[in-house]
């Protein structure tokens, strides 16, 4: 890892300043203990998967900003996906495949990820991914792959991006992560998305939404 960092992302052991920390990402002056931000760091991208044959997941790098892509899970094909990556030899992207607790979770989604990517479909057209339900919940855009119903949770350029195949999301990565981190971005644009609609509560939306029908009935 030490190796790693300073040959991809120029990152030595010892930081220049004595006062303050660095990671990958983030600096924290160790006076104020206040952590920020670095303006040069890599985009963190976040998938959970059960990695089975249903959510195949392929990491085309070919024009990619410097990436650290997180994917979480367990499943059959784990070892699998981890030898096909390793094959890749990826010069800018980072991958780790780590099996996180569940307090864990939510501090990646919501304090450190920059965007989520869904890999599920659904055999039945009729279910919505859970994964997708916990990234809005902590305002975490997402590209998600597309299938039936998927709309009624992913809103194509609101709240996030649908993609079809591997060569449009690679697209999207390409476009999203632009001059990243750009503060007037799609991502900062989609998290005020996020954000503002989780003003509208469950109750209030079920009076909104169900109550009518009900009514009607």
């Amino acid at each position: 890892m030490r190796e790693d960092l300073a040959d991809n992302w120029h990152i030595s052991s010892e930081p220049e300043d004595p006062v303050t920390e660095r990671s990958a990402f983030t600096e924290r002056d160790a006076g104020s203990g206040l952590v920020t931000r670095l303006r040069e760091r890599p985009a963190l991208l976040v998938s959970s998967t059960s990695w089975t044959e249903f959510e195949q997941l392929t990491l085309d790098g070919h024009n990619l900003p410097s990436l650290v892509c997180v994917i979480t899970g367990k499943g059959p094909l784990r070892e699998y996906y981890s030898r096909l990556i390793h094959q890749k030899h990826f010069q800018h992207i980072q991958v780790c495949t780590p099996w996180l607790e569940a307090e864990d979770y939510p501090l990646l989604l919501a304090g450190s990820a920059d965007l989520g990517v869904c890999l599920h479909t659904s055999s039945s057209g009729l279910d919505l991914p859970m994964k997708v339900v916990d990234m809005f919940g902590c305002c975490l855009p997402v590209c998600a792959v597309n299938f039936k119903c998927l709309h009624e949770l992913v809103k194509h350029e609101e709240n996030g991006l649908v993609f079809e195949d591997s060569e449009e999301l690679a697209a999207q990565l390409q476009m999203l992560f632009s001059n990243f981190p750009d503060p007037a971005g799609k991502l900062n644009q989609f998290r005020k998305n996020l954000r503002e609609s989780q003003q509208l509560r469950w109750d209030e939306s079920w009076v909104q939404t169900v109550l009518p029908l009900v009514m009607d009935t």
